[in-house]
């Protein structure tokens, strides 16, 4: 984050930084579209009561207040009063139902989109920040298939981010109808709280939510440890999770003909279609990894979390699951799955990290300069024919020394500065210099090229 910013938590780049997030932001888009998904930017101001679908998150809204109720806020319920949006998801639910007869279901979409979270900033989390998501809305159902798919085109974006700097990503993927069968199965009622508890392992560890299953799930000490049990099953493959969750079932007591592990079963073979179809088709992406339990109260199938290889302290950097109830009209349910990467956590972590960084703060390729004010509009014109012919141009801001306009296309990085025709010198003819190489050549506003290697702006790694 830039240096001098007064307010923790609201990121501000600095032009070289802002570089490298629109690099970012460019190729996830470029891969989305590549995949067939299409781009949509919702309002920033959503309804409390849209908001709270989310679950627990009341203290995380930012709300809104008018001059005039300056004072008396607190007269008014959160569901009655407009806040900032904390996601892109909630949005999206009332998105669709708002505009379903415009849409072609499944309507697949993706949004690179700033939001709001009142949460406790620190390092590389943020209270202003950018998703980016990706989602598939159904009208009615919504075949598995694209549980699958989802997370592929995840893995396949963040394959491409690895040019600058991002380590190997892999999909760490879960299903709350396993966790809540398995859960029922040991006679626990309040699933919701157990799976909010479970998904604290990696911040607390598991004696900490060892303790909290007892003293607020109403789990006993045997019932504590076989959700902890369950948490620690991990698999690459369908057959292998599949036998390693029924021997703990058959430890615990919990019968393959009982209700709850019906539902459990349900959830296992959904889980072991997407480790399979993945492994499919890039190997090693998507692992089934029990402790994943996405604590919000809108999930209902298939959750995701996606880790950097070596990166442990950064924790997820993309989540998501499978959603069924989130967005409705009337007996008209549009079930969802969605994946959305904390855009802004994941340039911090390659800005500070990974060491990406830009080779130019300037998009022009060549600085035009003035040999005096009386011949700036001279350089306009052969700047304005750049521009013509698709090369960025700037114009020097002043007729200054020469040295003094080469040296601000250097603080720039802009690889070339051009010098028009001396008009008192016989035969003279523009020049351009490449302050790189030093390399100095005559050259023609319409018919001169930039060497690629120097005209491009792009995003390099340090070694």
């Amino acid at each position: 984050m830039a240096k001098g910013a007064s307010i923790s938590g609201f990121p501000e780049w600095l032009p070289s930084e802002r570089v490298v997030e629109q690099r970012v932001v460019d190729t996830l888009r470029e891969v989305f579209e590549l995949n067939g998904f299409i781009g949509i930017e919702t309002r920033a101001v959503e309804q409390g009561s849209s908001l709270l679908k989310k679950g627990e998150t009341s203290k995380e809204i930012y709300l809104l207040s008018r001059l005039q109720e300056v004072g008396h806020e607190s007269d008014t319920p959160i569901e009655d009063r407009l806040g900032l949006h904390f996601d892109l998801t909630v949005p999206l639910s009332r998105y669709v139902v708002e505009h379903s007869g415009d849409l072609a279901f499944p309507f697949k979409r993706w949004q690179i989109q700033k939001v709001w979270r009142g949460e406790r900033p620190q390092e590389g989390r943020f209270r202003e920040f950018v998703q980016a998501d990706i989602d598939v809305i159904g009208n009615g159902d919504l075949p598995d298939h694209y549980e699958v798919e989802l997370p592929l085109v995840m893995v396949s974006a963040l394959e491409r981010l690895r040019e600058f700097g991002l380590p190997k990503a892999t999909v760490h993927a879960n299903n709350r109808k396993l966790s809540e069968g398995f859960y029922r199965g040991l006679g626990l009622t309040d699933v919701e709280g157990v799976l909010r508890e479970i998904d604290k392992l990696d911040k607390i560890g598991a004696d900490e939510v060892a303790k909290l299953l007892v003293e607020g799930c109403g789990a006993d000490e045997n019932q504590a440890r076989a959700c902890l049990e369950l948490a620690e099953l991990t698999a690459a493959d369908g057959a292998e999770l599949s036998g390693k969750f029924d021997t703990l079932c058959e430890k615990h007591g919990i019968a393959n003909d009982s209700e709850a592990y019906v539902l459990a079963r349900q959830g296992l073979d959904t889980l072991a279609m997407i480790v399979d179809e993945a492994a499919r088709i890039r190997p090693g992406s998507v692992i089934a990894d029990l402790k994943i339990a996405r604590g919000l109260d809108y999930y209902t199938g298939s959750v995701y979390e996606t880790f950097l290889d070596g990166a442990a302290a950064l924790g997820s950097i993309c989540s998501g699951g499978r959603y069924d109830n989130l967005a409705s009209q009337g007996n008209r349910k549009y079930p969802g799955v969605g994946l959305s990467i904390g855009l802004s956590r994941l340039v911090s972590y390659m800005l500070h990290t990974a060491g990406a960084h830009a080779n130019r703060v300037s998009p022009a390729s060549v600085l035009v300069a003035v040999w005096n004010e009386e011949d700036r509009s001279a350089s306009n014109q052969i700047a304005n024919q750049l521009r013509a012919r698709g090369i960025a141009a700037d114009v020097a801001p002043t007729a200054a020394k020469l040295g003094k306009q080469i040296k601000y296309a250097d603080k720039l990085g802009i690889p070339y500065v051009w010098f028009p025709a001396d008009k008192s010198a016989q035969d003279a003819s523009d020049e351009v210099k490449n302050i790189i190489t030093g390399d100095q050549q005559r050259a023609n506003a319409q018919s001169w090229e930039p060497d690629t290697v120097y005209a491009q702006q792009t995003v390099t790694v340090e070694a």
